[in-house]
Parts: C-alpha cells; sequence; structure tokens
C-alpha cells in the first residue's frame, strides 16, 4: 500500500513540474491606479492557490475552534445529582 501511495504522489509531483515547465511565459497582472505586476504564469497560479488555501483555511478555522471548545466542555466529568431533600419528620 505505501508503495502504491508513494507512486501516486511521484506521478503528481512530476505532473506538476511538467505543467510548470510548460507555463513560464510572463503574465502582465493589472490593478488599479495604472499599478502591474509581470510575473510567470505558474508564479501566479500558485501564488492564487495558497491564498485560496488561507482562505480556506481561514472559513474553517472559527468552526474547529467552536467544536473542540463544546468537546472539552462535554469531557469535564460530571457531578452526580444531589439526593432530593428529606423533609424532617415531625
Amino acid at each position: 500500500m505505501r508503495i502504491l501511495t508513494w507512486t501516486i504522489r511521484l506521478a503528481v509531483f512530476v505532473l506538476l513540474v511538467a505543467f510548470a515547465a510548460m507555463n513560464v511565459q510572463p503574465v502582465k497582472l493589472r490593478f488599479y491606479f495604472d499599478l502591474a505586476l509581470e510575473t510567470p504564469l505558474v508564479v501566479l497560479l500558485l501564488g492564487f492557490f495558497a491564498l485560496g488555501v488561507l482562505f480556506g483555511v481561514a472559513a474553517l478555522l472559527a468552526t474547529v475552534l467552536r467544536q473542540r471548545r463544546k468537546i472539552s466542555i462535554l469531557r469535564k466529568p460530571v457531578e452526580p445529582p444531589m439526593p432530593p431533600a428529606v423533609p424532617p419528620p415531625f
């Protein structure tokens, strides 16, 4: 199973390196106020992929922290209930 996993990882890596090698032509990214950035296409793709990953992690962070807080509250031991108070006999 490990050999299959590493073979798939190696194949994906080789495909990504070949993709990067084929996309080295410069691309101009234009912003407002006549600002422009000229860089290879593969750098822009990698940068926007990284930004997408960061936004995805940030979107899930609040949910994960809330769930961890609830789990820690639920794991605390519960005290047994107090027996009902019996009124003194008269």
